[in-house]
């Protein structure tokens, strides 16, 4: 039934799409309802945030590895001074004289907050989720467009006001949200309000302050995604190509399909605590927000508090956060799997080994990232009952994951391999998954977790898992893709260039973090842990290692961006649609594809990853050809 509805859908869209009118500019580019437009539209704004995040992170470890006491380099603190104010960025005085401008504790409060929340859902899940899956997985199914074109206009549009919220908080008075990335209440309900409160209790200035433009720009971003969930559901039930059965489903599509459904369940009680929480901030409620709250020092000796109409938890901020954010780390990292999955199998020419388990693993690891969420939580003094079930559930999410990471690798067994720049960067995220994964495991033990807690630990474990896996799943996607979308290839020399600096510098910035971690330095401390010297201070000096490794690496990221631009004027032309010898449905289109997608009807008549058949006669077979004896589809009348 599901495929009749498939084969009706795809008729009916295939009968609209080729009878259009040419769009003016700025519906064809900027409020297109185009899935690769806005496939690319995402992937470039997020790009621009990943970079902006990046820099924020480049900022904060020059204070670290300095410790808070040396300004940074000539010109350009006086160009973040002027840019960010002195909220942020502080003058350095030596011998009475002004010598130039350094991060700020507050400075690094806020921008460790905003590095968080940008790299996590204004950068990596836009790009990965929707700016890869708006433009491939169309195409992968034969579809001529997402179910809902308007809609899909909409989240992007939705996305779009988010980023102006959380650029705009950093030029309002107190600058951005600096509660950390996770927004804890009741710190984030005063941290950010300018002059706190006045005489009578009220809040002050809270629709013009960092933390209510957070939160305002996470209800938008949630409600885009909510929408693009939606559509890439539908899309894929409904607009499957004719013989495009469960089974042939390219495994991208399948990892789409899965993260579709993470986000469209765990975002809505992260959306329905932001409103919460503004109104908190705003109307004095006390859904999250204890009463009899002291605010300052200066305010205790006044007898003032702030008025809140009763007794909120700050827990169930907690709760409702960490629903979505254990379900987001998949969100993060299964459209990555799905985009080295086909990577591999095109670059190995042999079929992915263990298809069907894979997709199985990808269920099972959905259904348990609901159930592990209060690992995160240790630290809220629950009972050893409580803890026992989350470390139990966390242990077994690591099974389904196993399963990923094992049949990649058999993949690679007996493959012809092709180590172009692509491939270079899916055979990395390999070893890179497993340190990220396997360093998760202690952290899932509750006496574990109390020691690690807020540690360096926690961060060279999460962003193994989010930097130098999710984000080379990226780069394999560009440099894969690139192709079908520009015409062109990106340079491989550069590519290459590109991979092998950033494998080495990225694990230069993570692994120090690792054995930092482990002495006892907190990710708070904004000047590398001096302060506290105590116990770490015989760690403290790879303070200066891990910076370096951040430098590093972002110098060989301008290879990247360089590389980019100049390769869509001046790359090599791509000698056919298929320059790759791939077997999916993306590849039957025209380059770059025009709006409808294809020229021709398409039917599905074999499986995804149809690489060196016995007998054939080249060592791939698109699923669009016909097996021998049967009438090949004809080509869609000109108009």
């Amino acid at each position: 039934m599901a495929q009749d509805h498939a084969h009706d859908a795809h008729g009916h869209h295939d009968d609209h799409g080729h009878d259009h009118h040419e769009l003016g500019f700025w519906r064809k580019w900027v409020f297109s309802t185009d899935h690769k437009v806005i496939g690319m539209q995402y992937t470039v704004t997020g790009l621009a945030f990943l970079f902006f995040g990046f820099m924020l992170m480049l900022l904060m470890r020059w204070t670290i590895a300095k410790g808070g006491a040396e300004p940074l380099p000539t010109g350009l603190g006086e160009l973040m001074f002027n840019i960010f104010g002195d909220d942020v960025f502080t003058a350095v005085m030596k011998d009475g004289k002004q010598v130039g401008y350094t991060l700020s504790s507050q400075g690094y409060n806020v921008f460790g907050a905003m590095h968080g929340t940008i790299m996590v859902f204004f950068g990596i899940v836009p790009i990965a989720m929707a700016g890869f899956g708006n433009f491939v997985m169309p195409l992968q199914i034969g579809a001529i467009d997402m179910a809902f074109p308007r809609l899909n206009m909409a989240s992007f549009w939705c996305f779009f006001v988010s980023c102006i919220f959380m650029v705009a908080s950093f030029f309002v008075p107190g600058s951005a949200a600096k509660s950390g990335w996770t927004n804890y209440p009741p710190l984030a309900g005063i941290a950010d309000l300018p002059g706190s409160v006045d005489a009578s209790g009220d809040l002050l200035g809270v629709w013009t302050n960092g933390g209510t433009l957070w939160l305002l720009g996470m209800v938008f971003n949630i409600t885009g995604s909510l929408l693009g969930s939606i559509n890439f559901i539908t899309t894929i039930v409904q607009l499957r190509a004719p013989g495009m059965t469960w089974g042939r489903l390219p495994f991208f599509c399948w990892a789409q399909f899965i993260t579709a459904y993470l986000l469209l369940l765990a975002f809505p009680p992260l959306e329905s605590a932001a409103v919460m929480n503004l109104f908190d901030r705003v109307f004095g409620s006390s859904f999250f927000q204890p009463t009899g709250l002291v605010v300052t020092q200066a305010a205790t000796a006044a007898g003032i508090v702030p008025h809140y109409s009763g007794g909120g938890s700050p827990i169930l901020w907690q709760h409702l956060f960490w629903f979505l954010a254990h379900p987001e780390v998949y969100v993060l990292i299964l459209p990555g799997i799905g985009m080295i999955t086909e990577i591999i199998a095109c670059n190995t020419r042999k079929p992915i080994w263990g298809y069907k388990a894979m997709v199985g693993a990808v269920f099972v690891l959905a259904f348990l990232s609901f159930i592990v969420w209060a690992h995160h939580m240790y630290m809220t003094g629950m009972g050893p009952k409580v803890s026992a079930f989350f470390q139990t559930t966390t242990i077994m999410i690591s099974v389904p994951s196993v399963i990923l990471l094992t049949a990649l690798l058999l993949s690679l067994w007996g493959g012809s391999i092709r180590f172009n720049t692509p491939m270079l960067f899916a055979t990395a995220f390999l070893p890179m998954f497993g340190i990220g994964g396997l360093t998760g495991i202690p952290l899932a033990f509750n006496a574990i977790d109390l020691y690690m807690h807020d540690t360096y630990y926690v961060i060279a474990h999460f962003n193994n898992v989010v930097a130098p896996v999710t984000i080379f799943a990226i780069f394999a996607g560009c440099y894969h893709w690139y192709p079908k979308a520009t015409g062109r290839f990106m340079s491989e020399f550069l590519g290459k260039v590109h991979f092998w600096g950033s494998l080495v510098f990225i694990n230069i910035l993570f692994f120090p973090m690792f054995i930092q971690g482990m002495g006892g330095v907190h990710r708070r401390w904004w000047d590398g842990g001096l302060t506290y010297k105590g116990t770490v201070e015989n760690v403290l000096h790879l303070n200066s290692w891990s910076s370096w490794g951040a430098w590093g690496l972002a110098a060989f990221q301008l290879v990247f961006v360089f590389n980019f631009f100049y390769s869509i004027f001046r790359g090599k032309k791509v000698p056919n649609d298929n320059p790759w010898n791939a077997t999916t449905l993306e590849w039957d289109t025209p380059t770059p594809p025009p709006h409808g997608n294809f020229t021709k009807p398409i039917t599905v008549y074999r499986n995804a990853y149809e690489y060196s058949v016995p007998g054939a006669e080249k060592d791939f077979t698109p699923q669009s050809e016909p097996p021998a004896g049967t009438p090949a589809a004809q080509p869609a009348p000109a108009h």
